[in-house]
């Protein structure tokens, strides 16, 4: 068909269905008056807009609203059967992988742990089958996958860079070889920008344009948005700040060879266990670690929930150096950036609870020119994951949801 014109009942048409598909999403099963009323559609047009939504398949009749005075009136709702997507969260422990249908709705879930010698095709089609198998789906109904890792892929070169860390992901074919092993769309982000994704969509961000995410679990790194979009930079490196140079330690040359750099050294997991051996912080006995996080992150969580719980003494004097720690890099972003909220995400960062985030708060008050607001991120449990599906359902959704065609 040829493409809509500005102003033809066909666009017209295209931007109803688009609205009421987008309250669906937000307000779950809606009678037809009540789509009316939202829209402002007639009866009459918004029964046409859902005869021809349910025509093609995105829309459903999911029973009735009984219980109301007068005659029930029947309901819809997004068909959850109108397309799926596929999310992974790739870390040096492990690949996991989920499938959700087009509302959202995570079905299935696998996960692969790293062996050694592992190539990076093999977890990943390893990981995506097992987790469409266990939706009852074929690779083949995937309509696009989002893998999350460390570091980026340059754009320009193909290659994983800031992430030398990630074993088996660093061959220059990588992304010819995937591919061609899966036969869906497949894009990639960074972990930290799409744990902002998370929180944009999900979480602490929802209503905010202007935003800093500060992660802190394997690595420490930020996710930069501005005016609603992530900023990446161009070789994707934007917030990788695990290499900012920063006041008490010194400089350190080929950062990227190292894999390190002044704030992840200063407020990275590793120096955890040390700061608060010195501060005279006893760490108690702790189960071997298992995924998400290795045992360095293990240690620190533990540290950080053990401190929170009763923050006085030398545990209070350890969430304060390890707050200000994290606030000599931070102060740096906030000048160059000046966001509106900075999302506190990471496990090495939210164990610390709220006693953590109000030193913090107060340290940064002091180092940086402006006063962002600091708060929790509210995507605890798998951000990284939650946000390669939701930057897939966006894509996906701009596609099954376009009735112009």
């Amino acid at each position: 068909m040829p493409a809509a014109t500005p102003g033809t009942p066909s666009l017209l048409r295209a931007m109803n269905d688009r609205a009421a598909l987008e309250l669906l999403l937000t307000h779950g099963p809606l009678s037809r008056t009540r789509i009316g009323h939202l829209t402002g559609l007639s009866k009459p047009t918004a029964s046409q807009l859902l005869a021809r939504l349910e025509a093609v398949g995105l829309v459903v009749a999911t029973g009735t609203d009984g219980g109301r005075p007068g005659p029930s009136a029947q309901l819809y709702a997004i068909n959850p059967r109108a397309a799926y997507v596929g999310g992974l969260d790739v870390t040096p422990e492990r690949v996991l992988a989920a499938v959700a249908d087009i509302t959202g709705t995570v079905i299935a879930t696998h996960e692969v742990p790293y062996t050694e010698g592992a190539e990076a095709v093999d977890q990943v089609t390893e990981a995506l089958g097992g987790a469409v198998k266990a939706a009852g789906l074929h690779r083949s109904d995937l309509r696009r996958v989002v893998i999350g890792t460390p570091g980026a892929f340059d754009p320009q070169t193909g290659r994983l860079r800031y992430a030398s860390h990630l074993p088996g992901w660093h061959s220059p074919t990588l992304l010819e070889d995937l591919a061609a092993a899966l036969p869906m769309p497949v894009e990639y982000e960074n972990d930290v920008n799409l744990a902002a994704v998370a929180e944009q969509r999900l979480g602490a961000a929802r209503g905010h344009e202007d935003f800093v995410l500060l992660w802190n679990e394997e690595g420490l790194g930020a996710a930069l948005v501005l005016g609603g979009r992530l900023h990446r930079g161009w070789t994707g490196g934007a917030g990788e700040v695990g290499f900012l140079p920063v006041p008490g330690r010194p400089l350190v040359r080929q950062v990227t060879r190292a894999n390190s750099g002044g704030y992840q050294e200063l407020a990275g997991v590793e120096g955890l266990p040390r700061l608060a051996a010195d501060l005279g912080v006893e760490p108690q006995e702790t189960s071997a670690p298992g995924a998400p996080y290795g045992r360095e992150v293990a240690a620190a969580v533990s540290l950080l929930e053990q401190a929170a719980a009763a923050p006085e003494g030398a545990h209070l004097r350890f969430l304060q150096s390890y707050a200000t720690a994290l606030a000599t890099g931070l102060a740096s972003v906030v000048a160059v950036l000046d966001p509106e909220i900075v999302v506190l995400s990471g496990s090495a960062i939210s164990a610390g609870g709220e006693p953590l985030r109000s030193l913090l708060e107060a340290e940064l008050a002091e180092l940086a020119p402006s006063r962002p607001r600091l708060v929790p991120g509210q995507v605890r449990e798998r951000p990284v994951l939650h946000g390669a599906l939701e930057s897939a359902l966006a894509a996906t959704r701009d596609e099954v949801f376009d009735t112009s065609g």
